[in-house]
């Protein structure tokens, strides 16, 4: 079990000194964890309530187990969950409600995931995306995601999907 102190240390400089992902964040840009998170990110297919992308996972995305990191998985499915909102002409997306993750396997450093977002409803106060992020080679499912967020802000913009 680690001691306290270490457990302070370890989240204060954002992982283990030796990490060789590990990123130090003074200085970066604005909106830095997005680029950081979604650099590579390659668009296949975009039409109203759909994308489909493609994602060679970066080692910078790997967690202790050498695999996707399961807060990288869960960015994914909020970023592109959110793309696909604005796909219906949302001028913005409005603050996430609820995000819910499925881990159902791995992905490994420069494996090509298939990331797959529909709009399930996007309305005049909330929108409801789905997320699937799959193995292109294979087509199994390495995670699936339900994003709901908040729209309101949408009514001073005549906001209608």
């Amino acid at each position: 079990m680690m001691k306290l102190e270490s457990v302070k240390r370890y989240l204060e400089k954002g992982g283990s000194e030796d990490d060789k992902n590990g990123s130090t964040i003074d200085g970066k840009p604005l909106r830095f964890f997005e680029r950081f998170i979604m650099q590579g990110l390659r668009i296949d297919f975009i039409e109203p309530g759909r994308i489909i992308c493609s994602f060679n996972i970066p080692p910078r995305l790997l967690n202790a187990g050498n695999f996707l990191h399961g807060g990288a998985t869960a960015t994914l499915v909020d970023l592109v969950g959110s793309a696909v909102i604005y796909t219906l002409g949302a001028p913005m997306t409005g603050v996430s409600v609820e995000i819910n993750v499925s881990y159902l396997d791995a992905a490994y450093a420069d494996e090509e995931v298939e990331i797959e977002a529909k709009a399930l409803r996007v309305g005049k106060a909330v929108g409801v995306v789905s997320v699937e992020l799959r193995k292109k080679a294979t087509g199994k499912i390495i995670a699936q995601g339900r994003h709901t967020k908040y729209l309101a802000a949408h009514n001073c913009c005549n906001f209608r999907p």
